[in-house]
């Protein structure tokens, strides 16, 4: 059984208007890396997730979660 990590990469990506390589150029990693994130096919190591969530100035749960978030609107 394959584990997920949910994220919210891509809303706060479109919500702060970064790119995926410009997130990708900050973090040290391949724009592709973040796109395999977004799409839940590659989980991110410890190091990474919290990189991802200082790059954002948001706690490391607000970006990724052992369960699917909330719709938003819901």
């Amino acid at each position: 059984m394959r584990e997920v990590i949910h994220n919210r990469i891509a809303m706060l990506r479109a919500e702060r208007k970064v790119s995926r390589r410009d997130l990708a150029d900050a973090l040290g990693v391949h724009y592709q890396t973040i796109g395999y994130l977004e799409r839940g096919e590659f989980s991110p190591s410890l190091h990474l997730a919290l990189r991802v969530a200082e790059y954002f100035d948001v706690p490391v749960e607000v970006v990724f979660s052992i369960h699917p978030f909330p719709r938003l609107g819901a």
